[in-house]
């Protein structure tokens, strides 16, 4: 894991202690390939259960400053990990080879992701989330896609709107190359429920300018509460 250390400069002077430090964060980008290689490896067996430990559903406070901001990112990929696995490990009727492979590449990127965020954040990461899908039918594809559509515009607009929360660069360009891909995910949904259509960038989601929406933290956890059992408080996240 990642921990709070203290470095020197080239003066041999102490840089600032953070509770996450910012050099082995963006030296845990690199972590991406050979990290990836190890949860795809794990994820790609049907049969395989989320490798991500369950909460028990109680509080759990995101924290503040960049740390929040972090943690509220590592809850949605959470989120997103947990409902993809399930997609895959229990198909929809009539799920086809080609919506197979979207979606279980999909699942790859998001719990690629999870795993990225909890190992940066090390014991400043808030707790496995546990999942609440009860109101999803994962035997129909209608309702499948729907909740798909729902937590991938959701996460590229909680992106968006945490962005401007985030202090230290490093984190802001980090975040800006993990949404972009979350955007690749809302596009081609999108168009698996409305093939060789305008909606893949619908007026739902741009506004006038051509510019997806941006959406405040607590509006976001507001929107996604009811797939969560854990109660998330992100009062403080980026203050």
């Amino acid at each position: 894991m990642i921990r709070l250390m203290k470095s020197k400069n080239n003066s041999g002077e102490k840089e600032g202690t953070s509770v996450v430090n910012r050099r082995l964060f963006l030296r845990s980008a690199g972590l991406a390939t050979s990290l990836g290689t190890i949860v795809i490896s794990a994820a790609c067996s049907d049969d395989d259960p989320d490798p991500m430990i369950p909460g028990t559903g109680d509080a759990v406070d995101l924290g503040s400053g960049d740390i929040g901001v972090l943690n509220y990112a590592y809850a949605l990929e959470q989120l997103e990990a947990a409902f993809y696995t399930q997609v895959i490990a229990t198909p929809y009727a009539g799920m086809t080879d080609a919506e197979k492979t979207i979606l279980t590449d999909i699942r790859d990127h998001e719990v690629i992701h999870r795993e990225f965020f909890k190992t940066a954040l090390g014991d400043k990461a808030i707790k496995g989330l546990t999942p609440n899908f009860a109101a999803i039918d994962f035997t129909k594809r209608d309702a499948v896609l729907g909740a798909a559509k729902l937590f991938e515009d959701t996460g590229v607009a909680a992106y968006n709107g945490a962005g401007k929360l985030i202090k230290d660069d490093g984190y802001l360009l980090l975040a800006g190359k993990i949404v972009s891909v979350e955007a690749r995910h809302a596009a081609v949904i999108r168009d698996l429920i409305k093939p060789k259509s305008a909606d893949f960038a619908g007026d739902d989601i741009l506004n006038g300018d051509g510019m997806d929406k941006a959406v405040a933290p607590a509006d976001i956890l507001a929107a996604v509460k009811g797939y969560v059992k854990d109660t998330i408080t992100g009062a403080n996240v980026g203050k």
